[in-house]
């Protein structure tokens, strides 16, 4: 009985550490980006704001126009996730239910290209944007998520596996064929792995870097994270400025966790992540 209380503060200390130290940078972030420049090089650094400077969040958007940024970014997110949930989606339930030759070989392949870096792919989608003249635009950020990405393929296929084959039988019965068994069966069905893919891939287009930098180059074509990376020149001498400007990219993200929070959950356990 005394060994399970030690344990279980044991673990409670351990959940509490690893509380903190994920939440002390996020609040030392919020601290900083309602103080003054004065307050923000302040050494030894002061931890509370004193005066809070709310109007750091105002002063933001006047300096460049983030509106535009956010809604390239809300565009190429949007336009992903879609993307992602339709073509990983149909690719899973090929792999997972459907029968035609090599079909392990090819899933083998698949999960091998998990292991190949994105900035090995840069130059050869670089080239083929370039040929298509899709360079200097939006659609190089989102089309690629159009044609199923492996993590997505692995995700929805381990959900696929999933459900009982009686469902399956049963629409075979009723005259369903294969696609409307993927549309009618296994989609509602796998709402939680759909949450699940759906934040994966918001966050890693909202806070996408590389492919902006690489494909985009006119400046109202930017998308929120370069378009703050780009002004780092007007941040000098009001780096409170671009602290809360990387704040306020962050909520997105937060709303959309905080929403599918229950989904994603059930989605992660199973697929088999955690």
């Amino acid at each position: 009985m005394k060994l399970n209380s030690l344990r279980k503060i044991a673990g409670y200390v351990v959940i509490i550490i690893s509380s903190l130290v994920m939440t002390i940078p996020f609040l030392t972030t919020l601290f900083n980006s309602l103080k003054s420049y004065v307050q923000y090089t302040q050494v030894p650094p002061k931890w509370f704001p004193d005066p809070i400077q709310w109007s750091n969040y105002a002063e933001v958007w006047k300096l460049g126009p983030f509106a535009q940024y956010t809604l390239n970014s809300g565009i190429v997110t949007v336009l992903s996730v879609v993307g992602a949930l339709i073509s990983c989606s149909m690719v899973g339930y090929a792999f997972a239910r459907l029968q035609f030759p090599f079909k392990t070989t090819l899933f083998l392949v698949v999960l091998g290209t998990m292991m190949i870096p994105p900035v090995v792919l840069i130059i050869p989608q670089f080239v083929i944007f370039k040929h298509m003249h899709m360079l200097d635009t939006l659609t190089p950020l989102w089309i690629i998520e159009w044609l199923a990405q492996p993590f997505g393929i692995f995700l929805m296929r381990q959900a696929f596996l999933g459900i009982p084959r009686d469902y399956e039988e049963s629409a075979k019965l009723d005259g369903c064929n294969p696609m409307q068994i993927y549309w009618r069966i296994f989609l509602p069905m796998s709402k939680p792995t759909f949450a699940t893919l759906a934040v994966f891939t918001f966050m890693s287009k909202w806070n996408e870097i590389l492919a902006p930098a690489i494909f985009v180059t006119s400046k109202e074509n930017f998308t929120l994270p370069i378009g703050i990376l780009s002004m780092a020149g007007q941040w000098s001498g009001n780096e409170q400025y671009m602290v809360a400007a990387a704040l306020m990219s962050l909520v997105p993200i937060l709303l959309v966790f905080l929403f599918a929070e229950k989904y994603f959950v059930q989605g992660s356990n199973s697929a088999g992540i955690k």
